[in-house]
């Protein structure tokens, strides 16, 4: 009976040992996972910075083209002339050029 007591044990602490490997394997493998995951979050922080940036310098770069438009100038509201764009029905050698109503 003590034989066979002793595989009993013997078989209890083998599926304990491999339910802690299988365990620790399943720790491991969810460590790399997170460490994929900050990895990319890195990444797309950084993307994010980058096109933030671009985005303001476009942002300024359009403003300026606006600004040195006339097309985009305000109109004086004292002023009785008003201008407008022309629709874009119009020919286009004309279009783009401000008329006055």
């Amino acid at each position: 009976m003590m034989n066979a007591d002793m595989d009993a044990v013997e078989a209890e602490n083998q599926v304990e040992l491999e339910e802690k490997t299988r365990l620790i394997n399943q720790v491991l493998e969810l460590q790399h996972t997170l460490e994929d995951l900050s990895a990319r979050v890195d990444a797309v922080k950084e993307e994010n910075l980058k096109l933030k940036s671009e985005n303001q310098v476009l942002g300024q770069y359009i403003e300026n083209l606006m600004s040195a438009s006339s097309v985009f100038q305000t109109t004086d509201t004292k002023s009785k002339r008003k201008f407008s764009v022309t629709p874009l029905t119009d020919s286009i050698s004309n279009r783009g050029q401000l008329k006055r109503n």
